[in-house]
């Protein structure tokens, strides 16, 4: 089987207006259009020409629809999600959990009795959320702990916080961001007022996207301690298909832009600030990897014309990008697969059905484990999902 998908759109306040309209290319309706899922998790799953969702097909038939290893590995459970995801404004700052850390969060908060829905519940799920976003245009992003030397510059160079960059030069990065996150608002407005000042008074051309974007935070969040803990991470620009991968641990914040976005099917998220929502400190910082990361953007590389690979190492999804000029292109993969076009069109069969499905930009298509490898013709560009 090979099939249309009817996706869900989610409409969290942080997203574009206009970004997943113009890339679909309907009518804006003036609400907010955040995320466009495609995929099997509960809570928003994709639906099928029949009516049936994936998630039910799935938990129907395991190993007819992943196939019997990919059922086998993942429990009977699609491995991955795949998103549109379009930031008008900051996410929060955040980061995700590894398997062993989703199963403990989530026994506990089964057991505590908070229902799954709730705002303060941390773990919706006992699975782990590796993702890769894929930029579909420019987009900025805070992504991973940069270097020390660095923040300790950066630091200097704005002339504030010396408590934090004395702790930073004993090596004390989770000292710091610990005691920053667990600051309460009224003692954090001054120290976020005096480095909105220092930021929007810098000068120099080194620090310069980094203090903008601090700024323009200050003004946003006056008293929200992730604006201080911002200051601590990578500032990243990504060109048109660069990428960031986050495996567990990783703290991070998407700013602005849209993106492909794929993950472990789950959704649990445990935020740090740059939100109003639920945020748990100490769980928080009990899934941080407080290693630096000196190099986040993430490159494809093309393995055959037309075909670019992410890799990732990510045992849960492998992602392919595949740019079409005419011509036929056959795209291998194990298990599930969502094919999703992102530009011009794309036409999607499989080996082992005569389905074939044709697709425009922002429109998405599956296809079952056990079939073949996936073809592909068209002009445009699709990105092809699968368990490996």
């Amino acid at each position: 089987m090979v099939a249309p998908l009817q996706n869900t759109v989610r409409d969290y306040a942080w997203g574009s207006r206009t970004a997943i309209p113009e890339l679909t290319g309907v009518e804006p309706d003036g609400t907010p259009q955040a995320e466009l899922w495609m995929g099997a998790h509960e809570s928003a799953p994709s639906v099928l020409p029949s009516g049936e969702s994936l998630f039910d097909l799935v938990s129907a038939d395991p190993a007819g629809v992943l196939g019997e290893s990919v059922a086998s590995q993942f429990e009977g459970r699609f491995p991955f999600l795949a998103k549109i995801l379009a930031a008008e404004q900051p996410l929060s700052i955040q980061a995700h959990p590894s398997r062993p850390q989703a199963v403990d969060g989530f026994a506990r908060d089964e057991a505590a009795g908070i229902p799954r829905d709730a705002g303060d519940r941390n773990y919706k799920d006992a699975w782990p959320k590796p993702e890769i976003l894929i930029a579909l245009g420019p987009f900025d992003a805070l992504v991973g702990f940069r270097p020390l030397a660095a923040s300790i510059a950066l630091l200097e160079a704005l002339g504030v916080l010396d408590e934090l960059r004395d702790l930073l030069r004993d090596g004390k990065l989770q000292d710091a961001f610990t005691s920053f996150m667990s600051t309460d608002r009224d003692a954090i407005r001054p120290l976020v007022a005096a480095l909105g000042e220092a930021c929007r008074a810098y000068a120099g051309d080194e620090f310069a996207l980094e203090a903008e974007t601090i700024a323009r935070l200050c003004d946003e969040f006056p008293d929200d301690p992730g604006v201080l803990a911002a200051l601590l991470l990578n500032r990243v620009r990504l060109e048109r298909f660069q990428a960031v991968y986050l495996p567990a641990g990783n703290v991070h914040a998407y700013l602005h832009g849209t993106g492909f976005e794929v993950m472990a099917n789950s959704d649990n998220v445990l935020r740090g600030g740059l939100t109003r929502k639920h945020v748990d400190v100490p769980e928080l910082v009990s899934v941080v990897d407080f290693e630096p990361l000196a190099s986040p953007v993430l490159e494809g590389v093309e393995v055959a014309p037309g075909v670019t690979v992410y890799e990732t190492g990510c045992e849960y999804f492998a992602v392919r990008r595949i740019d079409l000029a005419g011509a036929a292109v056959e795209v291998a993969g194990i298990g599930p697969r969502i094919v999703a076009c992102v530009d011009g069109t794309a036409t999607v069969g499989a080996q082992g059905t005569e389905d074939v499905v044709e697709l425009s930009a922002g429109q998405s298509a599956f296809a079952r484990g056990p079939e073949g490898p996936c073809t592909l013709r068209g002009s445009g560009t699709a990105f092809v999902v699968s368990a490996r």
